[in-house]
């Protein structure tokens, strides 16, 4: 597991931390910082739910659970605070924690207003608190080893970079609704994979896309399917498509073309096996969703940020890497509504 391999290379001082929302990642990264970290105490989980949360907490052997999140920001003992809570709620409680001095790890994106995320990322800055942007790809061994390549000059010069990343269904119209968009809740992780490779600002975006899985998703505001083309100020273009629905998994590709070569990432798969018969050649699925294809790079990013306090250290995924993210997903937006490229 990867994270078990940073674990040689981190030292870190017992730290406690209090973690805000009780749903799906919510409780991934509650089962990490039991069952898989050492030298952390996740003193207090909260949500709105307190059925939920109850639920989890007895689970977990979490000491204290709460329905009113500033019961985590007024403990005393909590040094840390993780926020997996709906997205406009972010904003507010990272002003708060920081406030009292509690460092901050936030699920993407910040918010979806550039302003709010700006004037949070200054109250951060003045408090001096340890802040890390969840955007757990960074930490795949697969993307790592292929930036590793990238930066040793294995294919020269960048000229292009393909990503594809396609979900296995659809998520509830409920939290479609409430997410923000396509752009701005699925290929935000898209957008900051392509500035982490290239290590270049995008300064220009088209996008194109549409309704072609549920017209219900349509009706709540969104689209399904969508195609993002950008421009880079070093000069590579890239592309990223994103489908709500690949009937055969979680698909999750990067290629980069340069100069010398080209390096892909390809899918992870379940196992090697393939089996061969009368009918064919058939191998087993890919992973069903990110729960599953990123679990060991949820660890490592927790890993990292508690490492970073321990140490007195920058985390590599800061308050910038968020704000650029949300920019390049607006300026998405923007162009799929508008149909035409926009500079960013």
């Amino acid at each position: 597991m990867h994270s078990q391999k940073l674990l040689k290379y981190f030292t870190m001082k017992d730290i406690k931390v209090g973690l805000i929302g009780a749903g799906r990642i919510g409780k991934l990264h509650a089962d990490n910082l039991t069952y898989h970290i050492p030298n952390v105490e996740l003193v207090a989980i909260a949500d709105i739910n307190l059925e939920l949360v109850k639920k989890v907490a007895e689970n977990l052997n979490i000491p204290n659970c709460f329905d009113d999140y500033h019961q985590i920001i007024d403990h005393p003992e909590i040094d840390a605070v993780i926020i997996c809570s709906p997205t406009n709620t972010h904003t507010q409680i990272i002003q708060q924690a920081s406030n009292v001095g509690k460092h901050v790890f936030c699920e993407k994106p910040i918010d979806f207003d550039l302003d709010r995320t700006r004037q949070t990322l200054e109250c951060v800055k003045n408090t001096g608190v340890k802040f890390q942007v969840g955007f757990n790809r960074r930490f795949d061994s697969n993307f790592q080893a292929l930036r590793g390549r990238i930066l040793e000059g294995e294919i020269g010069d960048l000229h292009i970079l393909r990503i594809t990343s396609r979900d296995p269904a659809p998520p509830p119209i409920s939290y479609i609704e409430t997410s923000g968009g396509i752009f701005l809740d699925m290929m935000i992780h898209d957008f900051d994979m392509a500035r982490y490779l290239v290590r270049s600002e995008v300064v220009e975006v088209y996008a194109a896309g549409g309704v072609m899985i549920d017209e219900a998703i349509g009706n709540a505001g969104d689209i399904d399917t969508a195609i993002v083309t950008l421009k880079f100020a070093n000069g590579v273009v890239g592309s990223i498509d994103n489908s709500r629905q690949a009937v055969y998994g979680y698909d999750q590709r990067v290629e980069i073309f340069g100069s010398n070569g080209m390096i892909q990432a390809k899918n992870v798969e379940t196992d090697t096996c393939v089996l061969s018969n009368a009918k064919g050649s058939h191998q087993p699925p890919l992973p069903y969703f990110f729960l599953d294809r990123y679990k060991s790079s949820y660890a490592a990013e927790m890993i990292e940020f508690l490492h970073c306090i321990s140490n007195d250290a920058i985390p590599s995924v800061v308050g910038n890497d968020g704000l650029e993210a949300i920019q390049i997903a607006l300026a998405a937006k923007e162009s799929y509504l508008k149909n035409k490229p926009i500079k960013i």
